[in-house]
């Protein structure tokens, strides 16, 4: 198919779930198109657990993941990766940032965060992306000093506008395929200051997010092919930035559609009812579940 062959060889997906509760119809369906990308095309499934999370994942959520996934029928062609062994990984990302100059130091709350924004104008509706409510740059205007160490039990913003004048960028540019078929997305880039912000790279808690994360263990496992939901796509423009600042190779992106309970309401973890497990248990197989998210038994 036209838009499937990798940029430079073999074409690579992936599945990244988090271990903080059970598998469910909708991440059974993000596996399989990944699985079953790299399949037709002759490439190659991993598998990386999300585990950064580290109050709510546990070994056994983990231990399911693996159950539930060969009983799908989906395997995987390397050991995985999992985030908690890449923390020297992320860190020395966000110091190369802070030395740069491209991040700083943020003690807002979300609360500070949704007064600032809406302080302007009483009553409007602040500007949101994909992380919530446009950050404001309240702690922007703070003294930074790239010469120190990096600063810990804080949160690290990217600043936005200093990436893409650092990048020279003036379009945001990204390639989804869509049924085999390549379209170039684009953005002005002047679009993310204002409706994307100044987003968290770094937690209080962690040293690292998920738009950092994710770009560096994409990079790290040669992924060609990002499949995921298309609630992420607004997040696709964050990580073109990451990935240039990185001197990373810009995937292909396909974001699927999302499957949804009879309300229309995305699926989460607490849905328990459709649960992998409960399916199995209830006696239905793996091609069963194909059926019920539209996809073939083959």
């Amino acid at each position: 198919m036209a838009g499937l062959r990798a940029p430079n060889g073999r074409l690579v997906t992936r599945f990244a779930p988090s271990p903080t509760g059970p598998l469910h119809l909708g991440h059974a369906y993000s596996a399989w198109v990944a699985h079953d990308l790299a399949r037709a095309n002759g490439g190659r499934f991993l598998l990386r657990i999300e585990d950064i999370d580290r109050t709510r994942s546990s070994p056994a959520w983990e231990s399911a993941i693996y159950e539930y996934l060969a009983w799908l029928g989906i395997h995987w062609d390397a050991p995985p990766m999992r985030q908690s062994d890449r923390l020297d990984a992320y860190v020395d990302a966000l110091r190369w940032l802070w030395r740069e100059g491209l991040l700083y130091a943020c003690s807002c709350t979300r609360r500070d965060i949704a007064a600032a924004a809406s302080a302007p104008q009483e009553g409007a509706e602040p500007a949101r992306g994909p992380d919530g409510i446009v950050y404001p740059g309240t702690c922007r205007i703070l003294p930074r000093t790239p010469d120190a160490p990096l600063p810990e039990n804080t949160a690290l913003r990217l600043d936005m506008r200093a990436a893409l004048d650092r990048l020279g960028l003036s379009t945001i540019r990204f390639d989804e395929t869509d049924q085999g078929y390549i379209q170039t997305r684009t953005r002005p880039a002047e679009d993310l200051i204002d409706q994307v912000g100044d987003v968290v790279l770094s937690r209080r808690d962690f040293p690292g997010s998920y738009h950092l994360s994710v770009v560096l263990d994409d990079g790290a496992q040669g992924v060609t092919h990002v499949v995921r939901g298309a609630d992420l796509r607004d997040s696709t423009w964050i990580h073109r930035v990451l990935q240039d600042l990185f001197g990373l190779p810009a995937p292909v992106y396909l974001h699927h559609r999302l499957i949804r309970d009879p309300e229309g309401r995305r699926l989460a973890k607490r849905d328990d009812a459709r649960a992998i497990a409960a399916y199995r248990d209830e006696g239905l197989s793996p091609g069963d579940l194909r059926s019920l998210v539209g996809l073939s038994q083959d």
